[in-house]
């Protein structure tokens, strides 16, 4: 999973003849370790990069014909180059340590929701989608389980993704093959839980309905897709699945008709019969 890095921005603007220069020094980390610190300083002529200087190169470079003259030049100088070398300990490093506690050490819960959406290909008829957002960290475990066994065929997921406001949000694909009464549910493992947060998928339906001439109609009601955490609540599912649902109503309302009508005609054939005594 992707490391959570954070970058702390300074910049300093000047002016000449109306064409703008500033300098941009990054300080790009994931601990407060050295090691996971990254120093970058660069200078912009004109809104173009023309020097800067890398932690991670350990010199400066130029991006421009100007740039490139001056980097060797400032390369050749061994105490600026000793001093932006040692700027991941004295720049960056004070200001991560004040930082870092009230950054890394906050986390949010995720939300989940769970749909059904057309399956990627034709190996199962089926496939659920786990979505997970307003997370943080960005670290987090989201699997699928099946009667309680995990799921490890068939299951895709996508890379944590920025929403920009500091949350996160990921998805996970369950491409699958539908089995009657069986258990589906998406787990999440997060820094911000004391244990694994649990959701669980609805179960397959079926209704048989036994007409007097014992004619038996089955209506499956295929994944009614209602989420255990709030079964009455049509955000979980999707317009076609609700449809599907409403024609499976529909059908097994009309075997029940039918069923009436044929138990009534029944009855009254049986009345109208006349006993005729024989010898």
């Amino acid at each position: 999973m992707a490391s959570s890095f954070l970058c702390l921005l300074f910049i300093s603007l000047s002016t000449a003849d109306g064409f703008m220069t500033y300098r941009l020094s990054r300080c790009d980390f994931n601990s407060t370790e050295l090691k996971d610190i990254r120093f970058t300083d660069s200078y912009y002529y004109n809104m173009i990069e023309i020097i800067r200087f890398d932690s991670n190169v350990g010199t400066f470079v130029g991006f421009t014909d100007f740039g490139v003259k001056t980097a060797e030049a400032w390369n050749n100088i061994p105490a600026r180059l000793a001093t932006m070398r040692a700027q991941k300990g004295t720049y960056c490093k004070p200001n991560i340590d004040v930082r870092y506690h009230n950054l890394m050490s906050k986390s949010a819960p995720p939300t989940v929701k769970l749909h059904s959406t057309t399956p990627l290909s034709s190996h199962h008829p089926a496939m659920l989608v786990c979505s997970v957002y307003d997370f943080f960290p960005s670290k987090i475990k989201v699997s699928w389980h099946r009667d309680g066994q995990e799921v490890t065929s068939d299951v895709t997921s996508t890379e944590e993704m920025e929403d920009g406001d500091w949350y996160y949000q990921t998805h996970c694909y369950l491409e699958y093959t539908p089995r009657s009464g069986e258990k589906i549910s998406c787990v999440v493992e997060h820094a911000s839980l004391e244990k694994p947060l649990i959701t669980n998928w609805g179960k397959y339906l079926s209704a048989c309905i036994y007409t007097p001439v014992h004619t038996c109609l089955s209506v499956h009601l295929s994944d009614p897709h209602l989420c255990d955490s709030d079964p009455s609540s049509s955000s979980f599912m999707p317009k076609t699945e609700r449809d599907k649902l409403a024609v499976g109503a529909s059908g097994l309302l009309l075997c029940l008709i039918l069923s009436l009508a044929g138990f009534i005609y029944y009855r009254q054939r049986a009345r109208g019969r006349i006993l005729v005594p024989t010898n």
